[in-house]
């Protein structure tokens, strides 16, 4: 499920690195400045570019994102961070923008007991990172993306003679960034493209939904959709014309891979956030080395996944991306940190450290976040359920990171009957319960795997991209 993120840069790529290399060369000596007053500084640069579609009957539109180009120059003083940002990268700017820090750096005084801020580096050193994409969008015209995903558009309103109305949104993006510490300067290329489709219809009185996403970083390669796939959101719009509302009460479920990636993230994301340590907000931080599941539950954060949505070879404060085991065999292992919650609460480094731009903070965020396969089939899983509900298609949640209560709504569910399907289907569904408690009670895991994507917000702000999946889950859970 990981990618080496070290492999060789194409020629494009390639020459786009020396660009940014040689146009913020001067950022070593900024930093280097910086360090000549206070124990640690560092800057990072951001550009991006990318287009959306928004594709539907009778109407299309494009339309550019918001470059957010800038750098944000980060300075302690033993204590505490300070930060500054600038939307100006022309370096006499940068370089006047780091005096200043510094000097608001050394005038914050430290508590009387606040202890020292010990920051440790071990990178990230000198490299050149970015995305391999088979298909660069970026050759693309804009008429090549609207014929491509128009076309792909009128497929998915064909497949279904209810369709009333058939929906496309696309986009792509490439963010360029450069980090520069004393250990080195890095540049780092990530693409990332997406595709979701809604699909409405009607049998006259009656209008239902049904949704298909397609996201990676990487290249077009990751968004082909197969007639058979198209089909498939064709007929659960139409199945759930008949959709009934859930009895409340307690079941034995299967949950497909989009609702196990969004229990990993719910349950064990956001609560292992290391900051909401510091601000004794997450429960999670007294169960370090204890049981929270099931022998057969393991959930790992990876922003080196494999086309994961929320993959990157370096975090936004230079650490270099590697994966962090949140919980094996059901013992809760350790949580994610940004460099701050690490130097402060004494913990090793893992790549979380992410901003939503170089105008918003670092804070601990998830990548990847997801169960690790087992070793059942999918279809054992679903034979197993003598009288469950199979759970698919969670559009969101949430969860109380201090009282480890979670809900999750499921788009539908399909009940099941001495291991088969009844054909009766419910929708929507919520997903409530105590997270150790839902945990506990995994009792088989698939082998199959999957990731989704997201945007995932800190609160209602600070949106990052994000994967969550793994694979089928067997457990128990109150649904209404």
């Amino acid at each position: 499920m990981t990618a080496d993120p070290s492999t060789a840069l194409s020629a494009t790529d390639g020459a786009a690195a020396a660009e940014l290399r040689h146009r913020f060369a001067f950022l070593r000596d900024v930093v280097a400045d910086m360090e000549r007053r206070v124990p640690y500084a560092a800057a990072m640069v951001r550009t991006r570019e990318g287009i959306r579609l928004d594709l539907r009957d009778g109407e299309q539109s494009a339309s550019r994102l918001d470059p957010q180009d800038g750098v944000v120059l980060t300075a302690s003083n033993g204590y505490h961070l300070a930060e500054a940002s600038t939307d100006d990268l022309a370096p006499e700017a940068v370089r006047a923008m780091a005096s200043q820090l510094v000097e608001r750096a050394l005038g914050s005084q430290p508590a009387p007991d606040e202890q020292p801020l010990v920051i440790a580096l071990d990178g990230p050193g000198e490299a050149d990172f970015a995305t391999a994409a088979r298909i660069d969008p970026g050759t693309l015209t804009l008429g090549e993306k609207l014929d491509r995903f128009g076309g792909l558009r009128r497929r998915l309103r064909d497949a279904d003679a209810r369709s009333v109305q058939a929906v496309c949104q696309y986009g792509d993006s490439v963010v360029r960034q450069v980090f520069v510490n004393r250990t080195g300067l890095v540049t780092e290329q990530t693409r990332r493209v997406l595709v979701a489709m809604v699909l409405f219809v009607s049998d006259g009185s009656r209008q239902e939904y049904a949704y298909f996403q397609r996201a990676a970083t990487g290249g077009l390669e990751h968004l082909e959709v197969t007639d058979e796939q198209l089909a498939g959101v064709a007929e659960v719009a139409a199945s759930l014309l008949q959709a009934e509302s859930v009895s409340p009460g307690s079941y034995d479920v299967v949950t497909d891979t989009v609702t196990t990636g969004t229990i990993a993230h719910e349950a064990f994301g956001h609560g292992m956030e290391t900051d909401m340590f510091l601000k004794e907000r997450a429960r999670g931080s007294d169960y370090i080395g204890r049981r929270v599941g099931s022998d057969l539950v393991n959930i790992v954060d990876d922003p080196t996944a494999a086309g994961g949505y929320g993959s990157y070879f370096v975090d936004d404060e230079g650490q270099r991306a590697t994966p962090t085991q949140i919980i094996r065999d059901g013992i809760l292992q350790r949580g994610l940190t940004d460099l701050y919650s690490a130097a402060r609460l004494g913990l090793e480094r893992t790549a979380n450290g992410r901003r939503e731009s170089v105008q918003r903070k670092a804070y601990a965020r998830m990548s990847n976040t997801f169960f690790t396969p087992g070793t059942s089939t999918r279809d054992e899983l679903l034979a197993s359920l003598d009288d469950g509900i199979y759970l698919c298609a969670a559009e969101n949640g949430m969860e109380d990171p201090k009282g480890w209560g979670i809900q999750i709504w499921a788009h539908y569910g399909r009940e099941y009957r001495g291991g088969k399907a009844t054909g009766r289907i419910f929708s929507p569904v919520a997903i409530t319960g105590y997270v150790p408690d839902l945990l506990a009670d995994v009792s088989m895991v698939s082998t199959d795997f999957a990731l989704d994507a997201g945007t995932c917000g800190k609160g209602w702000k600070e949106l990052v991209p994000v994967g969550s999946g793994g694979p089928h889950l067997r457990t128990r859970c109150r649904l209404g």
